[in-house]
This record gives C-alpha cells, structure tokens and sequence, in this order.
C-alpha cells in the first residue's frame, strides 16, 4: 500500500509493552507530547498512544503507540483474520509493509546479527507513524501536503525510534517498509556518520538482502527505498565472478545517486560498475523477491548466459 493514512512508520521491538506515560516521559525532553490517549479498542488501529506535532500547520503529526503482542507478521488473513487484514492493507502498519517483513528482515539481518534473536524473543512493539489526515473529516483533503519532503519526516520519526531505544524494555530498532532492524549503537553510529559527512543513514530504512538463485548466481536487492519515493535496485550476477560485497556497495551508491538526482536512470541505461564490468538496468514492474514494487534490475554485460527467467 502507498503513502496514505500514514506516511511514515518505523517501529521498536520491545520485551514486555511499556505505560504510554512512561514513552511520553521518555520522548518530553526532546519532543513536544501534545496529547496523549490511554486507552485503545482495536489494538490493529492503535494501542495505547500519545501524539507528536510535526508540521501542525498542515495537520501534520507523529502517532506514537504501544501493542501488548508481538508484530503481527502474517498481516492477518482475508477470510479468518479480517481485522488484522483491513488494517495492514489500509497502511496501520506503515505503508509498504507486505506480510512476513519482520521474517525477512531478521534473515537478512546483516549489520546487527543479534536482531535475528530480538525478532524471535520480542513480547510487545511500539509503532511511530506520520500523517497528514489524522482527524481529517474531509475527504478530499489532500494525503500529503504540496509541499511534502520525505527525508526530513523520515529523520523524525526514526530519532524518535532512536530516543525509545533507551528504555531497558527496549530490544530493537524495526522498520518494517525497509525491512531491516538495527541496535540503538548502530543507528548512533550511523546518524554520526550522516553528521559528519553528510551519508544517509539508508541502512536504517532500506535493507539490502541476498539470495541464491540457480546455477550459482545471486540476487542483491534493495527494499525501502520508496520511503524516500524513488525505487528500488536488484542486481542479478554469478555469484562466482563478482564479490557481493561490491556489489552491495554498488546498489547503495546507485540507491543514494537516485535519491540526490531524482529518477534520471531509465530502463537500458547503463554503468560503470563492480568487476570493472559495464552494468545495464532494465525497468521492472515487479522485483524478483518480495514486497511486490517496481524496481531497477541491474545485470554485468560480461557475455555470461543468465539462468532461464533473468533475462
């Protein structure tokens, strides 16, 4: 689902849920609590929360709010679990979160090893979600404002993820769209790296994952990156001819070059890139692993001959 009711969603996984008093003592500090709701009937919808403003002169606000369960990643079922169902597919839990996101992200759990044991043990999570429309009885109001700026809303829900990671109930940093989880060290550290030479935090909101296809070649994605509106990048390569590591770094410079230019790569373009081999993309409709999106399938143009179905 797209950015709608919310627009950004990031989550913390925590051991045992916490007193919405004790998230808004922990967030005063730093952020403005404008209201705060104790009680919640549809747990799906929200839990216990408390709001944030975050541009309130166009009805812009941070919805914090903590779930006695774990993450529900089966995101429900149509016919035995409606509500669940309806509220995934409406965006409660972040647009871009396609069932099993918690699964994968702890599979692919690269640079915090320990959250694959954090995503098993969890008991309960707090959701930090952005929207525009909380309130809104008019239905033609617009979902995003005109002026709307991704990465600035992105950083704010995401320090507010980083301030609740504090609290020793706290286990992890989770953003479902991105699929990718982090501790409260790595996203300091990562947030100082951006401070220091301005270098995105995209490992915090955009995992990049690994899989083994036949014939000994590999598929390297990105997930996330429309959180930052610009698409997705795979790279599909014998696993025997080229380091995954390059190849990782090559989809997170293609990611970043994307998001600083805007979509200025089109389908057959082509690249410098790892082996010191020319790289071409094709436009894609559908990625070759999930979440369902549109993504940019790179490929060497090294004369090898890709199993049946890459072409």
């Amino acid at each position: 689902m797209p950015k709608g009711m919310y627009s950004q969603g990031v989550a913390v996984l925590l051991s045992t849920a916490v007193p919405i008093h004790k998230i808004a003592d922990r967030l005063k500090d730093q952020f403005e609590i404008a209201n705060i709701i104790e009680t919640s009937d549809q747990w799906v919808f929200s839990g216990p929360s408390l709001l944030i403003p975050y541009r309130p002169e166009v009805n812009g606000y941070i919805q914090v709010d903590v779930v006695d369960k774990p993450w529900p990643d089966s995101m429900g079922d149509p016919a035995e679990d409606t509500m669940l169902f309806g509220a995934w597919s409406m965006g409660f839990f972040g647009p871009f979160t396609f069932s099993n996101n918690l699964e994968r992200a702890a599979q692919q759990s690269w640079g915090f090893p320990e959250g694959r044991q954090a995503a098993t043990e969890h008991g309960a999570f707090i959701r930090i979600r952005s929207s525009f429309v909380l309130g809104e009885s008019d239905d033609q109001a617009p979902v995003l404002p005109k002026d709307y700026e991704s990465l600035p809303e992105l950083m704010t829900v995401t320090a507010i993820a980083e301030s609740l990671l504090k609290m020793p109930e706290a286990l992890c940093f989770f953003n479902p769209n991105g699929e990718c989880l982090a501790s409260a060290e790595l996203m300091q550290e990562l947030n100082q790296r951006y401070e220091q030479i301005q270098l995105l935090p995209l490992e915090l909101w955009s995992n990049v994952r690994l899989f083994n296809l036949p014939e000994g070649w590999l598929l390297m994605d990105t997930v996330g990156m429309q959180q930052l509106d610009v698409i997705d990048h795979e790279a599909v390569f014998n696993g025997d001819a080229y380091d995954p590591n390059e190849v990782a770094s090559f989809l997170r410079n293609i990611s970043n070059y994307v998001y600083e230019n805007g979509p200025v790569i089109n389908d057959g373009d082509t690249t410098d890139g790892p082996g010191e081999e020319i790289w071409k993309c094709v436009l894609l409709e559908e990625g070759l692993a999930s979440p369902p999106r549109d993504v940019l399938r790179w490929y060497p143009l090294d004369g090898r001959e890709k199993p049946a179905g890459l072409e």
